[in-house]
């Protein structure tokens, strides 16, 4: 098995710089025709970038140029790739030195040059380092126009270029919880490595053998440790440093028998790397050790470290952290400033926001972003707005290209850092990669002009701007409730448009069917929410027939309408081209996303063939309502539950209801910041979802199903409030306050007060199974015709931040 790659387009806004002797090209250059010139005896990485020249543009047009160390009489192109330094060795008599330009020095920099000598085209691709060169071959493979037997670059092509940011890496983890990376064999790690280095990344983070995962996969080509150096030597070979992300897991690093033990361990690996420029320890997710004891095994650990990779650098993160660790870990770092300590790392589960965490942090430490660009709900970054029909299938780890979200987050961090290594659980994920490599070379680039070069380059040349608008497309089909958003049907007509002037090359590609899935998938999602929200409307209307109809007679009737979700699917021809896909992605890219068909580790872990048909109305809560209404004894008791469902929303004469998990039935509650200003929610409220979970264990054992509007939440982070506010209420009356805690902690505490400090209740634990539950509001409360409420969870906890999450509430006027 071995990834497809393909192609790309771009003009970073970068200096022209004009060449003495140099004169411009009149035309667009005709390449196929070309030879490559480079000096003798060049590095390792220089060698790797003349060869990923050569055999990147023979894979699209099957043109192989050949190769040449010296000048001398050549009809056809020539295109020179080489060190800057080395230029004037294999320059033609008569050239005289490059003019100097502001990225002359740089680190990892380039100048690529087009000009004629003689009657003879010639491209100059020059790097001011090794690494220099392998981005500059990566700008010319995204810019260079390549199909079958076509090969060309437009006129005058000038660009000097360095990056903005010193540190640009991606985390590749090869272990069971990723869906695609623990059956990638070497090869195909080869060429994904390759793949983002053409996009400036010019670092990537490897596991140790054991993590928080199984020991093995029935994917795997090779054990761990074999990959891992395989891995590390590859990108060796590349000249791109080589990071380990190695969680300390072991209960209890204040016992010296612990640590000995970890220092033994730990030194295998780090003798069996071949290449290892960095470490990186996260405080916790996994791991729960306190900053003390942390920072004193990994003090211990860098000696150990430096046994083997003399200049390797240690770095560490405050993930789960309480706030009192925090407090620990900063002031550990202000009064004893560990020299041995390279760095900090911020990810996921820090309770501070980026900016706090560089105001704690002695300015001696930079700090390394650890962005979550692969999870779409219960992470760092969850997608804004988001509806829950999408939520409950394409679930957590679902193709998730998000170029518009990935950019506002990157804009938000990034200056607070010297770069990142973005986490990442697979290639779900791998747009998303690209935009944060790009925007790490030029944080100003334009999303579109990114989103071109990677068709160009990663599909085809023709399709470049047509798949870059399709990506902006699938973005734009998760925003906001999925019932009225008709682009997802636009969205798919752009793909099909795609599918049908594609070749069967095209068509093998695993980014160009990463593409189709989501578009089939999101348009089949979008058709059966249409249809199950009828069934839901028209199954009601049979309940409020009951008392005419009889209680027994109106839930069969409701039950049938209900079961046409199953009896009669709807669009499947849709549905079955999902299959289709899922079986390609499989075959090309090792994709899992079906546990019992792919070997996915779960269904959460980017299993979306799995989650294709989970209810999208309230059709199993139904059927377990129904099925205890048929166990009553009268038809008036049958007929009071069913009057309860049909009536499950009415707040009553001058009450308010909010479903705080539907975008469209949250008029109370106050959200915050936008996104873009607030991604990951220190401040804002957000739409979450109970975790891959629909119903709750009952007193007598049994469980039972929840309603739709259970499944999502409003929730706030860490010690942040969750908020709601009313206006208009009757300063005379008096308010019962009903409400559903569901969510996805339900061991987390909730309180509720008033925003003038009254409590409605004090810490409690959510009620199981989950069911509304009521409280008295104070009359004093609502006395001036207002109301604010306020729920919180237990301050200070380290972890998720996650817990004060709230799902139904109405506000009920007592008669």
């Amino acid at each position: 098995m071995t990834a497809h790659s393909l192609r790309t387009s771009s003009s970073l806004a970068l200096s022209v710089v004009v060449l003495l002797l140099f004169l411009p090209l009149a035309r667009a250059t005709d390449l196929r025709h070309a030879r490559v010139l480079s000096p003798v005896g060049l590095a390792s990485p220089e060698r790797k970038a003349v060869q990923m020249l050569i055999e990147e543009v023979e894979k699209r047009s099957q043109v192989r140029w050949p190769t040449s160390n010296a000048w001398s009489t050549f009809a056809g192109p020539t295109i020179v790739v080489c060190p800057a330094s080395r230029w004037l060795e294999i320059a033609p008599p008569g050239f005289e030195s490059l003019e100097k330009n502001p990225v002359d020095g740089r680190p990892e920099g380039f100048r690529i040059l087009s000009g004629t000598h003689g009657r003879s085209p010639f491209i100059l691709i020059l790097g001011n380092d090794e690494r220099g060169m392998l981005f500059g071959v990566g700008k010319f493979l995204r810019s260079v126009h390549l199909a079958a037997g076509q090969l060309s670059i437009d006129d005058g092509f000038n660009i000097a270029s360095a990056p903005r940011y010193p540190l640009r890496g991606h985390q590749l983890g090869y272990r069971p919880k990723t869906h695609s990376y623990d059956a990638w064999d070497v090869p195909t790690w080869e060429q994904y490595i390759r793949d983002l280095a053409v996009f400036g990344c010019n670092a990537v983070e490897l596991l140790p053998p054991r993590t928080d995962d199984d020991a093995t996969s029935p994917l795997f080509p090779l054990p761990p440790l074999p990959m891992l150096q395989n891995m590390s030597r590859i990108l060796d070979e590349y000249g791109l440093d080589v990071w380990m992300w190695y969680p300390a897991m072991d209960p209890d690093y204040g016992n010296p028998k612990t640590i000995e033990a970890a220092v033994e361990e730990w030194a295998a690996i780090f003798k069996a790397t071949p290449r290892l420029d960095a470490v990186f320890v996260p405080g916790g997710d996994p791991g729960h050790t306190r900053p003390l004891d942390l920072l004193t095994l990994l003090e211990r650990q860098t000696t150990n470290l430096h046994r083997f990779h003399p200049k390797a650098q240690m770095w560490v993160s405050p993930q789960g952290f309480t706030a009192q660790w925090l407090e620990e870990f900063v002031t550990l770092l202000k009064e004893k400033r560990p020299e041995w300590l390279t760095g900090i790392v911020f990810g996921p589960q820090v309770r501070v926001d980026l900016a706090e965490l560089r105001a704690l942090i002695p300015a001696r430490y930079p700090i390394r972003n650890y962005p979550d660009i692969t999870h779409s709900r219960q992470c760092q970054f969850p997608v804004p707005d988001w509806d829950t029909a999408f939520a409950v299938t394409s679930g957590r780890e679902g193709i998730n290209p998000r170029p518009v979200d990935e950019a506002a987050i990157f804009r938000r961090q990034q200056p607070h850092t010297v770069g990142f290594i973005t986490y990442s659980e697979g290639c779900n994920d791998d747009v998303n990669k690209t935009i944060w490599s790009a925007l790490g070379w030029d944080p100003d680039a334009d999303i579109t002009e990114i989103l071109r070069e990677f068709g160009r380059y990663f599909i085809k040349d023709e399709m470049a701007d047509s798949f870059a608008q399709g990506l902006l497309s699938l973005e734009r089909n998760w925003r906001g409730p999925l019932l009225v958003n008709s682009g997802v049907e636009t969205t798919l007509l752009q793909f099909q448009d795609l599918e049908r002037i594609s070749t069967r090359y095209d068509q093998e590609n695993w980014r160009f069917q990463e593409a189709l899935y989501r578009a089939y998938y999101d348009a089949y999602t979008r058709s059966r929410l249409v249809y199950e929200t009828e069934l839901e409307d028209r199954a009601m209307d049979a309940l409020r027939s009951a008392p005419t109809a009889g209680a027994v007679s109106a839930i069969h009737t409701a039950e049938t309408i209900l079961e046409r979700a199953l009896t009669q699917r709807v669009s499947l021809d849709r549905r079955t081209r999902v299959f289709e896909l899922a079986e390609a992605l499989f075959q090309s890219i090792r994709f899992q996303s079906s546990v019992e068909r792919y070997h996915a580790i779960g269904t959460e872990r980017g299993a979306t063939l799995d989650t294709l048909d989970t209810p999208l109305n309230n059709r199993l809560w139904l059927k377990s309502r129904f099925a205890a209404i048929l166990k009553l004894v009268t038809e008036n008791e049958r007929l009071t539950a069913i009057d309860k469902i049909i009536h499950w929303t009415d707040p009553g004469p001058g009450g308010f209801y909010d479903d705080l998990g539907n975008l469209r039935a949250q008029p109370h509650l106050v959200r915050g910041l936008p996104f873009a200003q607030d991604p990951a929610s220190f401040l804002s409220s957000r739409i979450g979802f109970a975790e891959a979970k629909s119903s709750s264990e009952s007193a007598d054992g049994t469980f039972e199903a929840w309603r739709h509007s259970w499944v999502d939440h409003a929730e706030s982070l860490h010690d942040a409030p969750l908020r709601l506010h009313y206006g208009g209420l009757d300063p005379t009356a008096r308010y019962t306050l009903r409400v559903v805690y569901a969510g996805d902690a339900p061991s987390r505490k909730i309180r509720l007060q008033t925003g003038t400090g009254v409590e409605i209740h004090p810490f409690l634990t959510k009620p199981s199974p989950v069911g509304p539950t009521e409280f008295q509001i104070p009359p004093a409360a609502t006395a001036g015709g207002l109301l604010d409420l306020e729920w919180s969870r237990e301050a200070g906890m380290g972890g998720n931040g996650r817990g004060c999450q709230v799902s139904e509430v109405w506000l009920i006027r007592q008669r």
